[in-house]
């Protein structure tokens, strides 16, 4: 059995931490956090009303695919709050006693927030459940006929979680989410421009006029990618000595196999392998796997959201198909059923 403890980060102690520029580019105040506006607004809500109740804020789970700020909103409510915040995955809790750990070292009002928690072991989502719902920890001592049940009282605190996989999340433990479970959408290209520039400030880049929107059109939607493409560009800028405009953009994302619309090789290898080899499809996915030599849940976390998204592929009963505008952008031409809708 693993001696190893589960992985706790302390805010207060990350901050005294050597500079991370990721960690710079995170918006550190509500009104630098660019989008997800509904999102916002139903947090300001919660938290100015248990504000004023003189308790924590109920528990909340965040999800959708990855990259868009699920993590920077677990620190903005705690900032908000004067809260110290707590931070682990539900891989790193491997046992029983590792959650205890974490919960008993927790103080009145801290938040807790567990990134990945679709991972969380289903006996420790049963511990979990009390916890969340009473305040209490049950633990079991002892096995067989002597085993015992001890019950220990945990102080008022708030679970935020986050997930890219909710179906994933039992319903016992999706419902105790009391604060909400919030959906966090795709970006639009303007509020990704807008994170451009706000990035390139913090930065020190001089980002020329149209640069942002060229990199904004190839980010899936999505601020993370966006701030990894601007500082891939600003490092191509910086080795050939020119400007961070638009066609250093379009260069710096060539060379690492970013095209017109975002897609990555892996995203146009899955499209050419639907096309030739399954005439578009239908096809299941996990033989779609096989056939690209990928995992399943590389295909379905990671290139299958952006790729429905554009509207390039379709999922139907008997698995994913290709649509005509993905003939189109791969410079083929569409099977006849398929070419009227180009028209």
């Amino acid at each position: 059995m693993s001696s190893k403890k589960p992985v706790v980060k302390n805010s207060i102690e990350e901050a005294t931490a050597p500079s991370h520029l990721d960690r710079e580019l995170r918006p550190s105040r509500w009104e630098d956090y660019i989008g997800q506006k509904s999102v916002k607004e139903n947090l300001n809500i919660l938290i100015r009303a248990a504000s004023e109740r003189g308790v924590p804020p109920e528990h909340v789970l965040f999800y959708g695919p990855p990259g868009l700020g699920k993590t920077t909103l677990a620190h903005l409510v705690a900032k908000e709050t004067g809260r110290n915040l707590k931070i682990t995955s539900g891989p790193a809790i491997e046992r029983v006693g590792d959650l205890a750990s974490i919960l008993t070292n927790l103080a009145a009002g801290d938040i807790l927030f567990i990134d990945e928690i679709h991972r969380l072991n289903k006996t420790i989502e049963e511990v979990l459940y009390p916890a969340m719902e009473s305040g209490v920890l049950d633990i079991i001592i002892g096995k067989g006929p002597s085993a015992r049940t001890i019950q220990l009282e945990l102080p008022a605190f708030t679970l935020l979680a986050a997930t890219t996989r909710v179906a994933m999340i039992s319903s016992p433990l999706r419902s105790r989410f009391s604060g909400g479970v919030f959906r966090l959408d795709f970006y639009t290209e303007d509020e990704i421009e807008e994170i451009l520039r706000r990035s390139a400030r913090i930065i020190g880049v001089d980002m020329e006029k149209g640069a942002e929107k060229e990199i904004a059109k190839r980010s899936r939607f999505t601020p993370r990618t966006a701030n990894y493409f601007l500082k891939r560009a600003r490092d191509f800028a910086q080795v050939e000595g020119g400007k961070l405009d638009a066609e250093t953009v379009m260069k710096s994302l060539k060379l690492l196999g970013i095209d017109d619309k975002g897609l990555s090789p892996s995203d146009r290898q899955l499209l050419l392998v639907m096309a030739d080899k399954f005439g578009g499809g239908p096809v299941g996915l996990g033989t779609l796997a096989a056939a690209l030599s990928e995992e399943e849940a590389t295909i379905e976390e990671f290139n299958e959201p952006y790729l429905l998204q554009l509207g390039l592929i379709e999922r139907t009963t008997r698995g994913r198909a290709l649509t005509a505008h993905a003939y189109e952008h791969l410079g083929k031409t569409p099977p006849k059923n398929l070419q009227k809708k180009l028209l």
